[in-house]
């Protein structure tokens, strides 16, 4: 299925008539088809801003980690975090990833829910685990294994596969 990807007009080579407005609409199939200057966003250790509804009804905002794979975008959470409650009741979360060079170089993403595995899952809990010790490696690059369990107690780690339902764009590098 494809994905609608909006294209901002931005400010990357001087103001504009309607910046900061939509300038144009594409699709991909794939994450791996975006264009190379956002693609690099998700390649890199950059983290993300997760967004949900939360308990009260308000967007809750939480800066984390983040994998894709094709069409779909990985997120690994402890399965104690009330994030997990938040995106079972509503199904649906948002992304942003900044450039953390560029404020006016970024990529959005809304999406829908489509599976949790749950790291103590007989069949495909390994899933969680190899995802988990994949993007430590991404974002910290020392050692294998993820190292940052919560040692109070057995910690679980919950892999949220989300279909992707529509990108956002914005500037250059």
């Amino acid at each position: 299925m494809a994905i609608r990807v909006a294209r901002f007009l931005d400010v990357a080579e001087g103001t504009q008539a309607n910046q900061f407005s939509v300038g144009s609409h594409d699709e991909v199939n794939s994450l791996d088809d975006l264009d190379p200057i956002y693609k690099q966003l998700l390649d890199s250790p950059i983290h993300c801003t997760m967004g949900l509804i939360g308990n009260d009804g308000l967007v809750n905002m939480t800066p984390m980690w983040f994998d894709y794979e094709g069409d779909k975008v990985l997120c690994n959470l402890a399965a104690q975090r009330k994030k997990i409650e938040g995106i079972r009741r509503d199904g649906k979360i948002s992304l942003l990833i900044v450039n953390p060079e560029n404020m006016y170089h970024w990529i959005s993403f809304k999406c829908t829910v489509a599976q949790e595995i749950h790291e103590d899952d007989p069949a495909e809990g390994y899933k969680a685990t190899e995802h988990v010790n994949k993007i430590w490696r991404k974002y910290i690059g020392d050692g294998d294994t993820y190292a940052l369990r919560d040692p109070s107690f057995d910690e679980k780690r919950v892999l949220v596969i989300c279909n992707v339902d529509r990108i956002a764009t914005f500037g250059k590098p």
